[in-house]
């Protein structure tokens, strides 16, 4: 039995992706961002294994609303220990924008990737959105790596997450793209 939520005048489904909505998540991820590299990054981060979690947002018809992917982060020195992972990528269907899905998505995957026993979540983004779920960029000045400024966050999970810093951080080779 598939559970919708309410979201504004929508009812939405959140679930796990299946094989058969990759074609389908890689057509939103190029459209949301005007761009494929977002779309070769998750093909690339599910072929190494680097993927943590995945979830996607869907219509009572079973359209893709929203999609989001939350991958391993390796830390050194005192993080060596910490489960830590990053939120990327992540997007709303454009025509559904600024309705709460996106919200509703993120708090959701965090909830579930908080009961797997994960430390620390890293996102890149907007400081005014990504502030609502907890992400604060004076703890993430704590955690080096290729990413930096006041659009990189953290959101720790755990006491461990607060205190076993300053680590730095090697993300998934498919990042490099990015770097």
């Amino acid at each position: 039995m598939v559970e919708f939520h309410q979201i504004g005048e929508q009812q939405v489904s959140l679930r796990v992706p299946a094989k058969q909505d990759e074609h389908t998540i890689r057509s939103l991820l190029n459209r949301a961002y005007g761009q494929s590299n977002e779309g070769r990054l998750i093909k690339r981060l599910r072929a190494c294994g680097a993927v943590v979690l995945e979830r996607m947002a869907t219509d009572r018809n079973g359209d893709l609303l929203g999609y989001l992917a939350l991958s391993r982060v390796t830390g050194t020195g005192y993080g060596h220990r910490l489960k830590i992972s990053c939120l990327a990528p992540v997007c709303v269907c454009p025509s559904t924008q600024r309705k709460g899905i996106g919200t509703k998505l993120i708090q959701s995957a965090l909830d579930d990737l908080q009961g797997l026993g994960e430390d620390l979540v890293l996102v890149l983004g907007a400081p005014a959105y990504f502030s609502r779920f907890g992400f604060d960029s004076e703890l993430a000045k704590k955690v080096h790596g290729p990413y930096a400024g006041p659009i990189f966050m953290a959101l720790p999970f755990t006491q461990a997450g607060r205190i076993e810093l300053p680590t730095d951080v090697t993300y998934a080779t498919p990042f490099e793209e990015f770097e």
